[in-house]
């Protein structure tokens, strides 16, 4: 076997909400040692700050202009003890938290929905995978963002599956809501990312498709790592 280190420029992690691409992809970050990005905190980001500002999320031009004007950054964890995967900065300030509200949870499908907030973000996007050695997760790396990424990687989860996980964290996060809503928003925000127009949450062509429903987050990224063992570059 080749035991030469895995140099993957990038390592591209699509799929739904709740499906555990993101715990999927930080862990294997971790044991890459690559940067670890969740694209999606830079949509939750402009809907915050969207929300903090008084515009109406539905006055596209409005919401678009906005995400251009924003300075958004992500971190290390560090020696933050609350459970984040990553330190989210907007203009400077943690919103890690702030993000993971069932506020934003209703409104950033519309907002990620809008063309021009996705070339802002898509831009920024690309300029970390520039950097080379990432893990990127999202709803579009593998068919837009990094379309030229070696692996891809698309994580899913039924829809019920994903309901509990979500109800969970919410629970924990000490938020008040019934798994038979929780069920109902994953489902609803599946429609609008698989219907939008630009840049529809779908599997690349070439892309792995790993179902997490039943198994162990421990399992599925030793699987990853035995399939880069296999299919790494030359």
């Amino acid at each position: 076997m080749n035991n030469a280190p895995i140099t993957y420029p990038v390592i591209a992690i699509d799929g739904p909400a709740a499906s555990g691409k993101s715990t999927v992809g930080r862990l294997l970050a971790e044991e890459l040692d690559f940067l670890f990005l969740d694209t999606g905190f830079m949509y939750r980001a402009v809907t915050l700050a969207g929300l903090r500002a008084g515009i109406d999320l539905r006055d596209e031009t409005a919401v678009t202009a906005l995400s251009a004007q924003l300075n958004l950054d992500v971190q290390p964890a560090g020696k933050n003890e609350d459970g984040r995967h990553y330190t989210a900065l907007l203009n400077g300030e943690d919103v890690t938290w702030a993000l993971r509200t069932p506020e934003i949870d209703a409104n950033v499908s519309l907002v990620s929905s809008y063309p021009g907030v996705r070339q802002e973000m898509v831009k920024r996007q690309r300029a970390f995978g520039q950097r080379g050695q990432v893990v990127m997760v999202g709803r579009d790396i593998g068919t837009v963002v990094m379309p030229d990424a070696p692996l891809k990687l698309y994580i899913t989860a039924s829809a019920a599956e994903r309901a509990r996980r979500r109800w969970r964290d919410r629970q924990q996060q000490g938020h008040a809501a019934s798994f038979e809503e929780i069920l109902a928003d994953v489902k609803r925000r599946d429609d609008i990312d698989s219907h939008r127009e630009v840049s529809p949450l779908r599997p690349a062509d070439d892309a792995i498709i790993i179902d997490t429903t039943g198994h162990t987050v421990a399992d599925i990224v030793a699987d990853i790592i035995k399939k880069l063992s296999v299919i790494r570059e030359p």
